[in-house]
């Protein structure tokens, strides 16, 4: 499968035209991840947003001691996505928990890629906007349930 496959299955780009997915296959990085290996750690400073190629990743965060599982990814999959817009701690941990193959699309090359393809980018940076407010909306109780207070 290439990469310009890999972004078609990907609800983030699912409103992208040929052309706008042709220009973010053109800065995307192909990657094998082999069981075991995280994708980033909690706490680190993000750096890229990640696509599941093939696999599945695990995502946890340490509570005290201890290391709760809080969603299994599978092929299409996007996390990290924020990384894409500001450098700020990553609030989970990626690990993959079979051999997995991601498409990875870096902050750097996505800077680099914005004073030539701005629509390009603003397209990109909406649809993560998006996908945030969705995930907020659909796990506003356990952000209660965390003490997290509604922001408007």
């Amino acid at each position: 499968m290439t990469v310009l496959a890999v972004l078609q299955r990907s609800t983030l780009f699912k409103d992208f035209s040929e052309t706008g997915l042709k220009i973010f296959a053109a800065i995307a990085t192909e990657k094998a991840v082999p069981a075991g290996t995280p994708l980033f750690a909690e706490n680190m400073v993000g750096e890229s947003l990640f696509i599941l190629k093939s696999g599945t990743v695990r995502i946890t965060r340490r509570e005290g001691a201890s290391e709760h599982e809080l969603a299994t990814l599978g092929p299409g999959e996007h996390l990290g996505a924020l990384a894409l817009l500001a450098k700020s701690a990553r609030l989970v941990s990626a690990v993959a928990a079979t051999p997995c193959e991601v498409v990875e699309i870096s902050q750097r090359d996505f800077y680099r890629l914005q004073p030539q393809k701005p629509q390009a980018c603003l397209k990109l940076a909406l649809a993560i906007a998006a996908d945030l407010a969705q995930r907020m909306s659909e796990n506003r109780e356990a952000l209660r349930a965390l003490g997290v207070p509604p922001r408007v």
